[in-house]
């Protein structure tokens, strides 16, 4: 049992995944957000502040072994948000001595052709992926100067984390028998990372010191295509697959017109058009961990799927 104090920023999906994980272990957890949000259970302190006030973050910071930088700003405010928090958790890192760990995605890699393995060079195609790509060089490039410990985990697209999840938020409409539409093409083979194990990556490439420095992916079992994981999901509620048809991508375009968060999902549209694979055998390898069996996967998230549905 570890008894040592973390820091995490942000308490959505991953982040709440991340404070659970510390707390249950035995670790002291803060967690900070602007509301004060955080699961509410022994060994998890809650404390308002912004994760872009370098000021907060450092005080907030004091004595602990990690800063998890678990923050996730509106999907359209990325360019706007991102700065100041890589800025602030980068110069907290440096004056407390915690090492740096980062939740993070496979944008920076841009439009790929082939699986993505570690060490792959980024080509961010777009103006989000860019900002991704430019806090990866920035803590890297740190760590390499020796100004601050850091380590980056990248995951493929969520299940487990309710509307913030492509997947997810098609699920309800698939458990109640009825069919959906995705985004992209339904047939083409994609990963999906399931928060647990995003997590458990997280925290087990943290506590390693010769995985500093690095990027490292999550944690993440073979690709399913999108009609395959709707399916999956209906088998492990014990109902037949549904029907699982391509949102027109024309009709998605004239509703980003009005709303600013479909707006943005045309940068990364190339993800689900083409295969877009995520490879995690070096981090099962070095780490010594392994993803939750997908069947597991499957059962535990129709469970959050219902419980959510029902709250």
């Amino acid at each position: 049992m570890t008894t040592s104090r973390h820091l995490v920023l942000g308490a959505g999906s991953v982040g709440t995944a991340v404070a659970e994980l510390l707390a249950a272990d035995g670790s002291e957890v803060v967690v900070l957000t602007r509301s004060g949000a955080g699961p509410d259970r022994p060994g998890v302190e809650r404390v308002r502040g912004d994760a872009g006030d370098a000021a907060a973050v450092t005080a907030a910071a004091r004595g602990a072994a990690v800063i998890y930088n678990c923050v996730n700003p509106p999907y359209d405010k990325w360019a706007e948000r991102w700065p100041p928090i890589a800025s602030a958790v980068l110069a907290a890192a440096e004056s407390t001595g915690a090492v740096l760990a980062t939740a993070a995605n496979l944008y920076p890699y841009g439009p790929v052709t082939e699986p993505m393995r570690e060490g792959r060079p980024d080509r961010p195609a777009g103006p989000k992926a860019r900002v991704r790509a430019e806090m990866t060089a920035q803590a890297l490039g740190r760590h390499r100067d020796g100004r601050v410990r850091a380590v980056e985990v990248r995951a493929s697209d969520y299940l487990g984390a309710g509307e913030q999840s492509v997947l997810d938020r098609v699920l309800p409409r698939a458990l109640a028998g009825r069919a959906v539409r995705v985004i992209g093409a339904p047939d083409q083979p994609h990963s999906w990372t399931w928060v647990p194990d995003m997590a458990r990556t997280l925290v087990a490439a943290a506590a390693y010191e010769p995985a500093l420095g690095r990027v490292w992916h999550a944690l993440t079992n073979p690709p399913r295509t999108q009609r395959e994981a709707v399916a999956d999901h209906c088998r492990a509620a014990g109902l037949p697959p549904v029907r699982v048809r391509a949102l027109p991508h024309l009709g998605l375009r004239a509703v980003g017109l009005v709303n600013p968060v479909v707006r943005e999902l045309e940068e990364t549209r190339y993800q689900f058009v083409r295969p877009f694979v995520l490879d995690s055998t070096a981090t099962e390898r070095e780490l010594g961990l392994a993803p939750t069996d997908w069947d597991d996967v499957c059962r535990a998230n129709v469970a959050l799927v219902r419980a959510r549905s029902a709250g």
